[in-house]
């Protein structure tokens, strides 16, 4: 029984490190191949248009309900302290520092994250990436680099998107709803905010580009060696869904590291 125990945490232990490793290989591989002549331009627009612009939608949506829960929920805890007018610096804050990056990640990771991983998951099933191995083209560079360049670029226009969003929703609940002077509002927002907190929120978004897109990308190209899922469609099934668990839980890791960084 103890030797089983102790074989089965071995075995565990040498897949990890093996996944691990995989995934940094193929990280590298990537990053490196953004640099490669001819640049990919066409495909980073293309992958840019499907990870940002076709993710604005949800991303406003999530913004301005966040932003009026955040302004509901911080008015009725300022209130009882006599501190009602500083709900605009609670909300901004609040918004840039943390909720912002983090629920930006989180809903791409969702709609796009979820997208890429199938996608290059039955590309995989369907031996089209083998194809390209035959025809000498580097399916790192084709499928992956593209994706990781838009993502880079997305990532942090559209957590910009959602704290201006956010804010504004903080605004519609504390002053048209609930009365706060609404250039008091305004003010205690431009008055908190400073340039190190919006340079942190980036940063997040910059490493939570990096983090969803390698991990939903690499979870499609080794959809092949997933035992646990089978394979077929129920591999792809099985990637698609611990892409978007494990991009979710990194993101939260993540954010705590970088914090207490920063702080």
């Amino acid at each position: 029984m103890i030797t089983k125990s102790i074989e089965n945490i071995g075995s565990w232990t040498i897949e990890m490190v093996e996944r691990t490793g995989r995934i940094f290989i193929f990280l590298f591989t990537g990053l490196v191949h953004i640099f490669t002549l001819p640049l990919q331009i066409f495909k980073i627009i293309e992958h840019t248009w499907f990870i940002g612009t076709k993710s604005m939608v949800v991303i406003m949506l999530t913004g301005i309900f966040t932003g009026m829960v955040l302004g509901l929920q911080g008015y009725y805890t300022l209130i009882k302290f006599g501190s009602e007018g500083m709900l605009g610096s609670a909300v901004a804050l609040t918004l840039i520092r943390e909720l912002g990056p983090v629920l930006t990640a989180i809903m791409i990771t969702a709609r796009a994250g979820s997208a890429m991983a199938a996608e290059i998951g039955v590309m995989r099933i369907s031996e089209q990436i083998d194809a390209l191995e035959t025809m000498n083209i580097n399916p790192v560079r084709f499928i992956f680099s593209p994706r990781i360049v838009a993502s880079v670029i997305s990532f942090p226009l559209l957590t910009a998107l959602f704290d201006v969003i956010g804010i504004v929703g903080g605004y519609i609940t504390g002053s048209l709803m609930l009365g706060i002077n609404g250039g008091i509002y305004i003010y205690r927002v431009s008055d908190s905010v400073v340039m190190a907190d919006v340079t942190g929120g980036f940063v997040k978004s910059f490493v939570f580009a990096i983090v969803v897109t390698t991990v939903c990308c690499s979870q499609g190209y080794f959809t092949h060696l997933q035992t646990r899922g089978g394979f077929g469609a129920k591999g792809v099934s099985f990637s698609t869904t611990t892409a978007v668990v494990n991009s979710c839980v990194l993101i939260l890791i993540f954010d705590y590291v970088i914090t207490y960084l920063l702080l």
